[in-house]
C-alpha cells in the first residue's frame, strides 16, 4: 500500500473535502462550503497535492463520493472528478457517501453496525443500514460493509418503522437523525454528521486491489430520487 497513491474528493453535501493517500500516509482537507463547492474544490485539490510534492498525473486513481446527497453537490463532484480523470488519464473509484460515514464510525468509534441517514429535504432522508465484517484477501485484511437495508430515499416514518425491526446495538451517523422529530429520539450521537473524503480512501484501497475501477466516461452519480435524472456531461454519449 505504500506505493499506492489515491486522491479522493467529495462535494455531495454542505461539506467539501479532499484527501490523499501517498507513501502510506493520509492527509485531508475539510471545509463547510455549501454554496461554494465549485470555487473551493479545485484549489483544495491543488493544495493537498502541492503539500505532498506530487502532481495529479502521479496519482494512481481518483476516488469520489458518488452520492447520495444534494443534487447539485453530487453533480459537481461527478463533473469535477470526470474532468480531472480525463485530463490526467486516470481510473476512478466511486464510493457511497452513506458507507463513507459508516467507515468513519468504525475508525472513530469502532462501530461495526451503523445506521446512516442524510437529510434529503422534502421530508425525506437518504438511508441505509450497514454491518461490517473483516475480510482477508491476498493483499491483506480489510473491512467490508454489507447492506442490511440497502440505500434508499424514504420518509422519516418509514425509517422508524424499519428500525423497530432491529436490535438496539446500532450507531447512528448523518444529518438525518436530528433533522426530523420522528428520528431525533432514535439518534445516538456520534459527532459524524457529514461524509468526508478521508474515509473514502479506506473504502477505496480494497476496491483498487480488486480492480473495481471505472473509466472517467462511465462514472454515474447516485441520486436515489427517481425524478432526478443525470444530465450527461459534455463529451458523454
Amino acid at each position: 500500500m505504500k506505493n499506492l497513491t489515491l486522491l479522493a474528493l467529495d462535494t455531495s453535501t454542505e461539506a467539501c473535502s479532499v484527501a490523499l493517500l501517498h507513501q502510506g500516509e493520509k492527509t485531508h482537507l475539510d471545509e463547510t462550503a455549501q454554496r461554494s463547492h465549485t470555487k473551493r474544490i479545485l484549489p483544495m485539490v491543488d493544495e493537498i497535492l502541492a503539500a505532498s510534492g506530487i502532481r495529479l498525473n502521479q496519482v494512481d486513481a481518483l476516488v469520489f463520493g458518488r452520492g447520495p446527497g444534494s443534487f447539485t453537490g453530487v453533480r459537481v463532484g461527478a463533473g469535477i472528478t470526470q474532468g480531472l480523470a480525463l485530463g490526467a488519464d486516470l481510473p476512478v473509484i466511486a464510493v457511497s457517501n452513506l458507507t463513507a460515514m459508516a467507515q468513519a464510525a468504525y475508525e472513530k468509534l469502532q462501530a461495526t453496525k451503523v445506521l446512516a441517514a442524510i437529510d434529503a429535504r422534502m421530508n425525506e432522508v437518504y438511508f441505509s443500514c450497514l454491518k461490517a465484517e473483516k475480510v482477508r484477501e491476498k493483499f491483506g485484511e480489510f473491512l467490508q460493509w454489507q447492506p442490511v437495508i440497502s440505500e434508499r430515499v424514504c420518509s422519516p416514518e418509514r425509517v422508524a418503522e424499519q428500525l423497530a425491526k432491529l436490535d438496539d446495538d446500532w450507531q447512528t451517523v448523518g444529518t438525518g437523525w436530528a433533522a426530523y422529530p420522528q428520528l431525533a429520539g432514535l439518534n445516538r450521537q456520534s459527532g459524524i454528521d457529514l461524509p468526508s473524503a478521508q474515509y473514502m480512501l479506506s473504502l477505496a484501497i480494497p476496491m483498487w486491489h480488486q480492480k473495481r475501477l471505472l473509466n472517467a466516461a462511465d462514472i454515474e452519480p447516485v441520486y436515489l430520487r427517481n425524478e432526478v435524472t443525470w444530465k450527461k456531461l459534455p463529451g458523454r454519449s
